[in-house]
């Protein structure tokens, strides 16, 4: 998402555009404070900071019968978890939610979201909660698929699960927001229609991942649904949050506040694009 701004070939002119990296869970809290302008949190994450923060059309992760995974070392039951130990990556997370949404009451053991695995091996959890590239790699660190929440929530509801949002203060104000929505669009579209170098990109945030299994994981949650949040998109926040609130675990989102819905990419005085 962000190559077209590492390159320099999007911009928004009279603006220093500078790439954070923190953990998703980091990103969170740090929202809550409303320290970033323009930020990714968890989508569960959003009913805290919806009074800072717009809705990005743009950037969301959108699993469509796939999503965070239930792992343990051994084949086991999904009514096995029951009062045991999960390693989650954060009370925050999307994935959190969908836990305590689809299994019977667990003990939650909050590590960062790289530490699950190993959480369950050195005794402190029993089962994990993976999310991100550990999707595809559980296996190979020699766990076993527990249940997939993503294939839960779609197989129930109809509706693609949205794990993560991009969001842009509101003290910018809506017509700055636009033009940050529009540029990220652009940089979207930059990275996906130059994959050579986007691939290997993003491969140097991937945790030693070989340049297939990266490329595969980007595909996976930088799609048309990172494009365009659509109305399934927001169908599916709307019941997630009415899910969560309902679990006492947020506060009601009374409605989905959402910019970039129209083609600003393509005025040029939006921003600026170099190929």
């Amino acid at each position: 998402m962000f190559y077209g701004f590492h390159t320099e070939a999007v911009q928004l002119p009279g603006y220093k555009i500078e790439h954070v990296l923190k953990d998703i869970q980091e990103l969170n809290t740090l929202a809550r404070e409303g320290e970033l302008e323009v930020t990714a949190v968890s989508a569960a994450a959003y009913p805290a900071v919806a009074d800072k923060y717009y809705i990005m059309n743009v950037g969301s992760s959108v699993g469509r019968g796939y999503g965070p995974i239930v792992v343990s070392p051994a084949p086991r039951k999904v009514g096995a978890l029951a009062g045991r130990r999960l390693a989650v990556p954060g009370l925050e997370t999307t994935a959190y939610l969908l836990a305590r949404i689809f299994l019977a009451e667990f003990e939650p053991v909050v590590v960062p979201f790289d530490d699950v695995m190993p959480a369950v091996k050195d005794g402190r959890a029993e089962f994990a909660l993976v999310i991100h590239d550990g999707q595809l790699t559980y296996r190979a660190s020699g766990f076993h698929k527990v249940l997939d929440l993503g294939e839960a929530w779609e197989h129930e509801t109809g509706l693609p699960i949205p794990l993560g949002l991009d969001l842009v203060r509101r003290n910018l104000g809506r017509d700055m927001a636009e033009q940050v929505c529009a540029a990220l669009k652009a940089s979207i579209e930059y990275g996906l229609a130059h994959p050579e170098g986007a691939d290997e990109y993003a491969r140097t945030f991937g945790r030693g991942l070989d340049l297939g299994t990266s490329a595969r994981f980007v595909r996976m949650y930088v799609n048309e649904d990172t494009l365009d949040l659509g109305a399934e998109g927001r169908a599916a926040l709307e019941l997630l949050w009415n899910r969560s609130a309902g679990l006492g675990l947020t506060a009601r989102v009374e409605s989905v506040d959402v910019v970039g819905t129209g083609d600003l990419g393509s005025d040029p005085n939006s921003l600026e694009t170099r190929a």
